[in-house]
């Protein structure tokens, strides 16, 4: 009987699946059962091949070769992972394997690395696409007994390699014509430069702001506030100008025009895209679109309580409405609202939120029917748990009734508005609370009140937040879900953008590089339409050639503009130090491990450290950290507190020297690794009691 192999994007994956197919570990390469062979990616492990892998000339970046316009680009591995697809290669090989599954993630960048391995391996068996919305058993199993020929994603697929081929072109490109043209490491690309001109945008109007002062009037009766009814907000500049109107009105009776009362019935929100939910926890916690991309991942892969996040749809399925009473059975435990909307039936009270033609290659992001284990999850993965939770339960819930009413209060020719709210049934919005003493405005004919003269200043416009800056890329389409939050860290690490608090500004770098680039590059416009068009593809309405000859002609006309530019340049990372080798001046730059001082000379290799590397090791006296300083004769500790120097051990003088913590956890490994104790559990333990 034959085998399928199947390929999942990682190793944990391929765990998981083993586990539930009934496979057990070969080696340490792959599991086996009678009917499959389970093997494993580690994300992407083809690229696409870089300029120099194409043709000589184009090792060396220069504006002659420019633009570079291959007719192929093709496909290399990635040399830390070269093992990991030889591996494949020779399991695809066996006489027993009669056909593969793809078992990547179901979305375009998962289709790409799956597809690219079996293209490269040259596999010509029968190829199965495994597709499911989340890691549960059951849809795990109901997904394996339910698989799709891999030719019913060929138009997904051709939509990834187009948008592969489309950043090199114009990334590679723009990037090279700036940084040899502008002697600089400047990085451009068709979604994160519209993306750092969106934060400068809204930075510059931020910067340009002058606040100015004003007054309003209000109209106080009971606890009752009426604000004045005035096409100009700002109308009152000084404030004698407001004390002369109310002097004016003072003492006057004011007449009840108008009462109009509206009943207002809102449904609770609809369940989370990805994007949203980033939106939501950088809001309410700061968290980085990258940090909730990462917690959501684990609470679908991990833990299995989430469907997949990498979604932008807000519907459901029709056939999903069949597991909503199990998926509520599954939080019982967690929140009492469970047994509620169970009793009542697991009635949905929001249907619309059925509909298959708003549902794209993925479902809105919900609870599995897996029991959420709160002691298994960090704070951080509860708290965007209890996020998907909450909007599931508005799904059950009845909607949320106001009564809004609205009092039109004249005093001579001026009218005062007084809008009041109450509460007639809470519903989806738990918290919700019945306003105290309102004014009933149907009984009130006429009134006096007094008056309060409040100073306000105009608000300046605000930097984008993460949250703001994801709805503005969702708005003009740039980038997808699962590729957003990579762009802003993108932007971030190569210094063209920085974290102001929670919000985000772009450096004198980033500013000088919008300068240079393209103005059509930089707007929003183009990106989204080419971004609309790789949307095409993957529905099989557009044509990748005729998108990929269009994005040649963008990248022609991008290098021209940059090579033709009269713009200069100004390096802000350039120091007024002097290379100690050969005189250039230092520049700046950051790194993962602090700053950094690197020559200019692009012939010149000198590197130090701006700020010393601060080490785990104690002063001897204040027992805070040491700082590593090189100096003439190596490296040594110093303590910046204390000022007490010492030499930096060798590996053998560490070795003789541990910690009480290093033996510690050195005398646990052991004595968990074996139930019996062995020697060396045995000697540690006895050198511990002697000391």
């Amino acid at each position: 009987m034959g085998k399928k192999l199947i390929v999942t994007e990682k190793p944990s994956v391929a765990k998981d699946y083993a586990k539930i197919l009934g496979a057990k570990a070969q080696g340490k390469d792959y599991f086996e059962s009678d009917r499959y062979i389970i093997t494993w990616a580690y994300g992407h492990l083809l690229t696409l091949k870089l300029p120099e892998d194409l043709k000589p000339e184009w090792k060396t970046w220069q504006l002659e070769t420019l633009p570079m316009i291959p007719k192929e680009i093709g496909l290399k591995p990635l040399p830390k992972t070269n093992r990991q697809l030889k591996v494949i290669a020779n399991l695809a090989k066996r006489k027993d394997v009669t056909g593969a599954i793809i078992a990547t993630d179901s979305g375009r960048e998962g289709e790409a690395v799956g597809r690219y391995i079996f293209q490269w391996i040259r596999f010509n068996k029968p190829l199965e696409r495994l597709w499911i919305s989340s890691q549960t058993e059951k849809a795990v199993k109901t997904g394996f007994a339910q698989l799709k020929p891999a030719q019913q994603y060929e138009n997904l697929y051709q939509s990834a390699v187009a948008r592969g081929k489309a950043d090199w072109l114009v990334g590679l490109n723009v990037t090279r014509a700036l940084t040899v043209k502008y002697e600089d490491n400047l990085s451009a690309g068709r979604v994160q430069t519209p993306t750092l001109n969106l934060v400068a945008k809204a930075q510059e109007k931020m910067e340009k702001f002058i606040p100015t002062t004003y007054y309003s009037v209000e109209l106080l009766y009971g606890n009752a506030k009426g604000r004045l009814q005035t096409k100009n907000p700002q109308r009152f500049k000084e404030r004698q100008d407001a004390e002369a109107f109310v002097a004016d009105l003072t003492g006057k009776i004011g007449k009840v025009a108008s009462v109009t009362q509206k009943e207002k019935s809102q449904n609770a929100p609809l369940p989370y895209d990805l994007t949203e939910l980033q939106q939501v926890a950088n809001s309410l916690y700061q968290y980085s679109a990258k940090k909730t991309l990462n917690l959501v991942q684990s609470l679908y892969e991990t833990h299995k309580i989430v469907s997949y996040p990498r979604t932008d749809s807000k519907y459901l399925p029709q056939d999903l409405a069949a597991t909503m009473k199990e998926r509520l059975q599954a939080l019982v435990n967690y929140d009492e609202r469970a047994k509620k909307y169970l009793s009542q039936g697991a009635k949905v009270k929001q249907k619309a939120v059925f509909n298959d033609g708003k549902v794209t290659d993925h479902y809105a992001l919900i609870p599995t029917e897996e029991r959420p284990r709160g002691e298994k999850l960090s704070t951080d993965e509860s708290r965007i748990y209890h996020l998907i939770v909450e909007r599931f339960f508005g799904l059950f819930a009845e909607a949320y009734k106001t009564a809004k009413t609205t009092a039109e209060v004249q005093i001579g020719s001026e009218t005062f508005v007084f809008n009041q709210e109450e509460v007639l049934a809470a519903g989806w919005k738990n918290d919700a609370k019945a306003s105290k003493n309102q004014v009933d405005w149907q009984q009130v004919k006429s009134l006096k009140g007094e008056f309060a003269i409040i100073k306000e200043l105009t608000q300046a416009p605000k930097l984008l937040s993460e949250g703001t800056l994801l709805a503005q890329m969702e708005k003009y389409n740039l980038g997808t879900p699962a590729t957003r939050a990579e762009i802003i860290e993108k932007l971030l690490k190569s210094e063209l953008m920085e974290r102001r608090g929670n919000g985000l500004g772009v450096t004198p770098k980033g500013k000088q590089l919008l300068s240079l680039v393209n103005p059509s590059l930089a707007s929003p416009d183009m990106t989204a339409k080419w971004e609309q068009s790789l949307e095409a593809i993957a529905k099989g309405k557009e044509d990748p050639e005729q998108f990929l000859k269009g994005i040649e002609a963008a990248t022609r006309k991008l290098v021209a503009e940059i090579k033709d530019s009269k713009e200069t340049y100004k390096d802000f990372s350039l120091t007024s130090k002097l290379c100690p080798e050969c005189g250039s001046q230092l520049r700046e730059r950051n790194t993962r491990d602090g700053k950094v001082y690197i020559c200019s000379n692009s012939d010149c290799n000198y590197r130090r450290r701006k700020d010393p590397k601060v080490s785990n090791h104690r002063c001897s006296q204040c027992h805070k950290k040491m700082e590593i300083i090189d100096g003439k004769n190596g490296a040594f500790f110093k303590c910046k507190f204390c000022g007490i120097t010492e030499k930096i051990p060798d590996k053998q003088e560490r070795k003789k020297k541990m910690s009480k913590q290093e033996e510690r956890r050195l005398l646990k490994k052991y004595t968990q690794e074996e139930e019996m104790e062995s020697p060396l559990a045995a000697a540690l333990k006895a050198a511990m009691k002697e000391q």
